[in-house]
């Protein structure tokens, strides 16, 4: 491995900090007590990451993005995880599924989601079907040349109210060595498509101002150029989003636990009791020394897995472990610096209760910590054929 950060790159994390530091950290506070972000500040964090190139950088320079590797958007992503989500999606990128838009479907949907003037949802979990994919009760069947698509999805996640969502829904099932499997394909449906409803869902104590939303479909129909990919393929689409998003959730929360430590170790070398800081106490220091040990072996494993993907060798195990393993040491330092603040690291008054209710969702989204251990548990058995 090499964990070498080229010249390019130093200049590219230090344009992002600068970014972050006046344009996001400014409003965690208020965007946290209101639970909104205002649409002009999130439009003024838009466009100013479209003139510092941040936007849409993690897709070819063919289609407009930016051309960043996967080295570069480890640092960005790692960056990015010190603040909000409601705050920094606003500048971050579009999903790269919408690379397998063909034909007059770049025009209508990719190109304006590189440029900002559309933003699109990714919609996949429903109220009885999250971990369990195949659960999914949201279906399309043909009439004619069209599908008609009925069912719902909850907990879709974005910063605003979308132009459009990209929807997996049922179109049947074929035969397998483990008997039937649903066919799942990718539709791409704009919002105003009559018997399609989006609306603003149930409100989440972390991340607070970047919104959840539910999905409704009553016979929508979509003509046979709404399907992204091919019928049949949707799964296949959304695992080439979920490995690398499961990566790059763990570099977020290497960027958190960062910060989070950082305000323990200070509030330890500054907090006296007892005649002396507190972080002379082993109950507190060993609590610091932990923190940073943790947080090294999770940056290393972010870094490998970002290498095996730029050499097209990273396995759905290597993502499940780095969001496994990342998420969990978030959580890990978050409340231990928690307790290391005493009765004030509850306070709203400090900023650590926040980053602390932030980083519980990490453990649940992009797929909750037993499905990643499921993933790796089968990585280890089926080659064994067990």
């Amino acid at each position: 491995m090499n964990f070498h950060v080229s010249h390019e790159n130093e200049l590219l994390l230090k344009t992002v900090k600068s970014f972050m530091e006046d344009e996001m950290f400014p409003h965690e506070e208020m965007v946290d007590r209101t639970g909104e972000v205002p649409e002009e500040l999130g439009r003024r964090i838009e466009a100013k990451a479209m003139e510092l190139g941040l936007f849409a950088c993690n897709l070819p320079e063919e289609v407009g993005g930016g051309g960043l590797g996967y080295a570069a958007m480890h640092l960005i992503e790692r960056e990015y995880g010190k603040t909000s989500h409601a705050l920094h999606s606003w500048a971050a990128r579009p999903t790269e599924i919408l690379l397998a838009c063909e034909g007059e479907q770049r025009e209508k949907y990719l190109l304006p989601c590189v440029t900002g003037e559309k933003r699109e949802l990714f919609g996949l979990t429903e109220p009885e079907a999250g971990s369990d994919v195949m659960g999914m009760k949201t279906n399309a069947r043909k009439d004619g040349d069209d599908w008609i698509l009925n069912g719902s999805k909850h907990f879709i996640s974005g910063p605003c109210m979308p132009d459009f969502a990209i929807v997996f829904a049922a179109t049947g099932e074929d035969e397998t060595k483990r008997g039937k499997r649903k066919r799942v394909t990718a539709f791409l449906v704009d919002v105003g498509t009559p018997g399609f409803e989006c609306r603003e869902g149930n409100k989440c104590v972390s991340y607070r101002g970047y919104k959840t939303y539910q999905l409704s479909f009553d016979d929508v129909r979509l003509g046979p150029g709404q399907i992204l990919g091919e019928e049949g393929k949707g799964l296949e689409l959304s695992g080439q989003w979920l490995g690398m998003g499961r990566i790059w959730v763990g570099a977020c929360c290497c960027g958190k636990a960062e910060r989070i430590l950082e305000m323990a170790t200070d509030w330890a070398a500054s907090r006296k009791q007892f005649g002396q800081p507190i972080g002379r106490f082993q109950a507190t220091g060993f609590r610091l020394a932990d923190g940073a040990m943790t947080l090294r072996a999770a940056d290393l494993m972010v870094a490998d897995a970002v290498e095996r993907a730029e050499r097209g060798a990273m396995e759905d195990a290597d993502a499940a472990m780095v969001k496994v393993y990342c998420s969990e040491m978030l959580n890990r330092i978050a409340d231990d610096a928690v307790q290391i603040h005493g009765g004030m690291g509850l306070m709203e008054e400090l900023p650590i209760q926040r980053l602390w209710r932030d980083s519980r969702l990490e453990r649940i989204w992009d797929g909750t910590s037993e499905i990643q251990r499921h993933i790796i548990t089968r990585s280890i058995l089926r080659p064994l054929g067990a």
